[in-house]
């Protein structure tokens, strides 16, 4: 009876919040945090439930599930030297300036490995609200695509070297990861040859009339089977959810209407329920500090520096200053791995608990203004729209 209690208010809450965003002209992500964030603080919604924190994590799941459903390879393998050229630079400047902050400041070790995080999870919050129409919006998910990737690996690192040291252990991790990378490259490559010599395998596995809904039941098993494949391994279960949505997105695009339909399946009910347990997690009396909230705007400041000096060094010849500073913000927000990283590292005491909430704190004020910020400037400035597939 608790469960359904709970689950009743969670579900009055991810009802309400469309009419709250729409009320108060802000991102409907932002309202899901802060009405969790209330709610918990309340005592209506409890964060320690196990079932509703293991739903909440499905949901973390499905949101990169469509991330990587937005991932076209063939969009990629067409994509000039210089987008390469460019991302590379950007990404070698983020972590040259983290390692720099690290040193200056004399900050922890987890710092150098949280300031260069990139997640897709609220790009992809972005781009449900506004499309990928804007240049800079489109380029934000390639570039993190590869930004994702990059700091699951560091996290799957990063995790192996505090808990067993840098020994056979950590090696063994590389290893498990690389070969997982190579694995699904190479399935992939044979799934899509099977198919090219089979196309009819396509529409035996989701046909063009159905109403059995087996789009939906494939889409499903692919994302829980890569999950429990990563999870077997030993490897964060998010690799395998965003591998499982460049798979399905690519090996049957002629399913035109599923990324629309498995979209509207996410943003319905399972990512607002992840967001509200994010916002749940919050103690606002602990919160509302001094220190932590002078740290946490820190760590806020930090993130954003780095990530516009990068993007400044990387695209400023190419974009206007509006753009530039867009794509800085939008890829300022890695709320989702950031919690994951301080997690793990307050497990093994590499941070205590008043740096864990410096950081948790710090995830979700980027979430908060920079999602408001983002959402005033696409009104204030009309930018221009990408004419043609990015180079």
């Amino acid at each position: 009876m608790h469960n359904l209690a709970l689950f009743s208010q969670v579900a009055l809450l991810i009802l309400l919040a469309p009419i709250f965003a729409r009320t108060l002209k802000l991102p409907v992500a932002v309202v899901e945090i802060i009405l969790g964030t209330f709610l918990a603080w309340y005592g209506f919604v409890d964060d320690d439930d196990d079932i509703f924190r293991n739903i909440a994590e499905i949901g973390f799941f499905y949101l990169m599930f469509l991330a990587g459903l937005e991932i076209e390879i063939k969009k990629f393998l067409n994509l000039k030297e210089s987008f390469f050229a460019r991302a590379s630079i950007y990404f070698i400047s983020l972590y040259i300036l983290s390692i720099m902050a690290y040193f200056v400041f004399n900050l922890s070790l987890v710092y150098m490995v949280a300031i260069p995080t990139v997640s897709l999870g609220m790009i992809m919050a972005l781009i449900n609200d506004h499309g990928r129409e804007q240049k800079w919006l489109d380029m934000a998910l390639l570039v993190g695509a590869f930004g994702e990737l990059l700091s699951i690996a560091i996290l799957v690192l990063f995790d192996a070297a505090i808990n067993h040291g840098v020994g056979l252990e950590f090696y063994k991790s590389i290893a498990i990861l690389v070969f997982i990378l190579l694995v699904s490259y190479y399935l992939f490559k044979a799934l899509n040859m099977l198919i090219w010599w089979f196309p009819e395998l396509r529409k035996i596995i989701m046909p063009e009339k159905d109403n059995m809904s087996q789009d939906i039941r494939v889409s499903m098993a692919f994302f829980f089977i890569f999950i429990a494949v990563m999870q077997y391994l030993g490897i964060d279960m998010v690799l395998g959810s965003f591998i499982a949505g460049v798979f399905l997105g690519n090996l049957f695009s002629h399913k035109v209407e599923l990324p629309h339909t498995l979209n509207t399946i996410g943003f319905g009910f399972l990512i607002p329920l992840f967001f509200i347990y994010i916002g749940s997690t919050l103690d606002l009396h602990t919160l509302f500090t001094e220190e932590i909230l002078y740290k946490s705007f820190f760590i806020v400041m930090l993130m954003l520096l780095a990530r516009v000096i990068s993007t400044f060094i990387a695209y400023g010849k190419h974009w206007s200053i509006q753009e530039s500073l867009l794509f800085a913000l939008s890829s300022s927000m890695p709320l989702t791995l950031l919690i994951a990283i301080v997690t793990i590292a307050m497990k093994n005491s590499v941070i205590d608990i008043n740096e864990y909430y410096f950081f948790i704190f710090a995830a979700v004020l980027e979430a908060l203004i920079f999602m408001v910020v983002i959402n005033f400037s696409m009104k204030k400035y009309k930018l221009p729209s990408k004419k043609k597939p990015q180079e």
